[in-house]
């Protein structure tokens, strides 16, 4: 790296803030997938204009930018495969403002997601993605995969839910997409693009959220089932209804017993299958929604179903929710975790063909996640030690894809591409469509340097 450039930067942000030494950078280079690529250095930045300094310089001497967030994602979106710069963005983590009036929120993208939940609580208010990773994930990241959770079923994903961006593209320009409004049709949906880019485009400084009241009233339903196929009926009944739930939780045998294990949640044996279901509202219209819900979860594999008596009991099942993923390490030394989605009524044939994979590869397939929109987190289980399961683990993982598609689903649901599905974008997106992204990218990055080698297949012709 010039010694310019690294004197520049010590300059504008100080020492303390720009890591060379590379102990301090090493935990920069790896995230949720624990592959690991060590950066140069690491910078971190506390204003936009710091942001704007750091871009520019390295356009200048073409040097890599990756922006990062908490560093929690699953496909090796944050990881500099190229070196250069890692730019966390944790220090950028104030709320600049909050107007309950209008139930907006500005907020920088090193905050949480469970930050913006207590600060937008405090006005009755909500912001609606809610990823299980909430407690630590950050807004950024929210951002950059279009990360919703469980509540997208009913409020929407974060596209439906940012009115407006302020950002720095590639050569340091600062863009400002979106309004404050809800309506607005002025020009291009510039920050519908940047959501979901994954830090391909633009690094986003500042996010205008869209809040909405807080429901009077949640409740949360338990349902049992004797088999997949009763669960995955109910399903489809459940969305069927004009009366829509706030989520729609699914877990399968092997989930239902990692939950039974290691979630603290008390579950009787001969259940194949559990739907956790979230309802809210307010105090007149609850009791009925329920009762709706009810009527349309029952199949005749149903076991029971149960509403949790108060907010404690509730807020367990969900905590219990939230643990699955960490309790995997107990099935597996190892995981391939994949966020696929699928029409909601092809769920079925979905998790029929997963089981028929497992049986063919002997490698356990865990399956649960977000049932009411068809994103499953399917989560190959294999141990690298054992040479049969690793030989054919790649080739699993593609009949996968290859079953998704063929149930005209999609590869990522709120995971995104970065580095691990990048092999398998032209499965779903045709050659003119990856040309036109392409170009997209050149023009707000004309250079390539911020978070190159990521989206796009390997083979792809330099920018």
């Amino acid at each position: 790296m010039h010694p310019k450039f690294l004197t520049k930067l010590q300059q504008h942000l100080s020492k303390e803030f720009v890591l060379t030494d590379p102990q301090k950078c090493w935990p920069y280079g790896t995230d949720g997938t624990q592959c690991f690529f060590m950066p140069e250095t690491v910078v971190l930045p506390k204003t936009h204009d710091d942001v704007v300094f750091i871009t520019r310089l390295c356009n200048e001497y073409e040097i890599p930018l990756v922006p990062r967030g908490a560093g929690s994602g699953a496909v090796g979106g944050a990881v500099p495969i190229h070196g250069g710069i890692v730019m966390s963005m944790m220090r950028m983590h104030n709320i600049v403002s909050i107007d309950h009036e209008n139930r907006v929120m500005i907020a920088e993208p090193g905050i949480t997601n469970l930050a913006i939940q207590i600060a937008a609580k405090k006005h009755n208010l909500f912001w609606a993605p809610d990823p299980g990773s909430r407690e630590y994930c950050s807004l950024g990241g929210n951002l950059a995969h279009n990360s919703s959770g469980p509540r997208a079923i009913k409020y929407g994903t974060v596209r439906e839910n940012v009115l407006a961006l302020k950002a720095v593209t590639g050569n340091g320009d600062t863009i400002h997409t979106g309004a404050y409004t809800t309506k607005n049709v002025v020009g291009y949906d510039l920050t519908r693009l940047l959501i979901g880019s994954e830090g391909t485009l633009a690094t986003i400084t500042e996010a205008t959220l869209k809040l909405l009241p807080l429901p009077k009233k949640q409740m949360t339903l338990r349902a049992l089932y004797r088999s997949i196929e009763g669960a995955t009926t109910a399903v489809t009944q459940i969305m069927g209804q004009a009366e829509l739930p706030s989520a729609l939780e699914f877990m399968d045998k092997t989930t239902v017993d990692l939950v039974r294990q290691y979630g603290g949640v008390d579950l009787p044996q001969g259940v194949e299958a559990l739907l956790l279901i979230g309802i809210d509202g307010n105090d007149h219209s609850i009791n009925d929604v329920v009762s709706i819900i009810q009527e349309a979860s029952k199949t005749s594999d149903l076991m029971t179903i149960d509403i949790a008596k108060d907010e404690q009991e509730s807020q367990k099942l969900w905590q219990a929710r939230r643990r699955i993923s960490p309790s995997l390490r107990h099935v597996a030394p190892k995981k391939i975790n994949e966020d696929i989605v699928v029409p909601v009524s092809k769920i079925p044939a979905l998790l029929k063909a997963l089981e028929k994979l497992s049986k063919q590869y002997g490698i356990t397939i865990v399956s649960f996640g977000h049932a009411g929109n068809g994103n499953i987190h399917v989560n190959l289980m294999y141990d690298p030690d054992n040479k049969l399961q690793a030989a054919h683990v790649d080739e699993c993982l593609q009949k996968v894809f290859t079953i998704v598609l063929n149930l005209n689903g999609s590869l990522s649901g709120e995971h995104g591409i970065g580095l691990s599905k990048q092999a398998f974008i032209t499965q779903e997106v045709d050659e003119h469509s990856l040309n036109l992204m392409r170009q997209i990218k050149q023009v707000f990055d004309p250079k390539g340097i911020l978070n190159p080698g990521k989206i796009f297949p390997a083979n792809s012709p330099p920018l």
